[in-house]
């Protein structure tokens, strides 16, 4: 059986940024994939809790895919994490819902990957900066992978674009068709190098 995927998209500036229209735009037709706009469904942020949670419970893998911001998230993401992952539901003694379902970030920056560490600019690195979104996804008994990360979106060329695009359609053919090992996955700083080293 096929995994189903919900891609939880969160951009308020969609329309402005090249990198995320290439990535949105190579996601598979696919039954199995659920392409779900935040900013579209909720332009007053006024979230649905019910039917979100309805949404993850349909689904087998939950994508967060958005920009970073700030280090990180949008606020209607942000607002739809502390509305939707409700005490009793998603975490707490009874809160099982999401329990071994599995989660990935994609994230667009405009930093350079080689920003991202302790004597770079941004002084830490990815992962340490996303360490709030993953020990969300333990509290919710989720399953935290390695996120997929493009860097330097500001300066970036066509060709790259399409590089990630490509990557990113692969990424979802992958996480829809096969099993992850979380085990394996663990070994990784980004989801883009496990993919990788599974297509040589």
């Amino acid at each position: 059986m096929p995994n189903r995927i919900l891609i939880l998209f969160a951009h308020p500036l969609f329309e402005k940024s090249n990198a995320n229209n290439v990535l949105v735009n190579h996601i598979p037709d696919s039954p199995n994939i659920t392409f779900h706009d935040l900013y579209q469904e909720y332009p007053d942020f006024d979230i649905d809790i019910k039917r979100e949670q309805e949404l993850l419970l349909l689904h087998d893998i939950i994508i967060w895919h958005h920009p970073m911001y700030w280090y990180s998230c949008p606020p209607l993401l942000k607002q739809w994490i502390d509305l939707v992952l409700q005490h009793g539901w998603a975490y707490g003694h009874e809160g099982k819902a999401l329990k071994g379902k599995l989660l990935l970030q994609v994230l667009t920056t405009g930093g350079r990957k080689e920003n991202y560490c302790a004597s770079g600019k941004d002084r830490f690195t990815i992962l340490q900066l996303l360490e709030p979104f993953c020990q969300t996804a333990k509290v919710c008994n989720l399953l935290y992978l390695p996120p997929f990360v493009v860097h330097g979106t500001h300066s970036m060329e066509e060709e790259s674009y399409l590089h990630y695009g490509e990557l990113y359609g692969k990424v979802l053919e992958y996480l829809e068709n096969k099993e992850i090992s979380t085990a394996e996955t663990a070994n990784y700083q980004y989801f883009n190098d496990y993919l990788t080293s599974k297509m040589v």
